[in-house]
């Protein structure tokens, strides 16, 4: 099992830049493909980014390209998610997963193709 933690959300203004990291802890981290997920109130929880294994392929949302990166350094474990020029509608409760079933060897987009959570981090951008 993956036990993935979030951090470094919080308030900020619209414009603002926050990055978000996702440490992972319990198995071997590169072996997993890794995504970043938003869920606002009321909605459905959406894709934001994904990483591959090594790193050396990103994948983000229509809506974030541009303005998001998403990068890991797996002898940290870890995964973040640089956040630039914020918008309102960026306001959601933002998740990292992990994808630990076999073929794992793509960017996975889909919220059913990842099996680990994190708790999620909220991030709210004001006006």
């Amino acid at each position: 099992q993956v036990q993935l933690v979030e951090s470094g959300g919080g308030l900020v203004q619209a414009g603002d830049s926050l990055r978000l990291s996702c440490v992972a802890s319990g198995r071997t981290f590169t072996t997993y493909p890794v995504g970043w997920f938003r869920q606002a109130p009321g909605k459905e929880r959406e894709f934001v980014a994904a990483i591959s294994r090594s790193g050396d392929r990103t994948g983000y949302a229509d809506s974030m390209e541009g303005r998001f990166i998403v990068s890991r350094d797996n002898a940290m474990n870890t995964v973040y998610l640089q956040m630039n020029s914020l918008k309102l509608e960026d306001t959601a409760v933002y998740y990292c997963s992990v994808r630990v079933e076999w073929p794992a060897t793509e960017l996975y987009t889909s919220r059913q193709q990842y099996q680990s959570w994190g708790q999620g981090t909220p991030v709210t951008v004001s006006s």
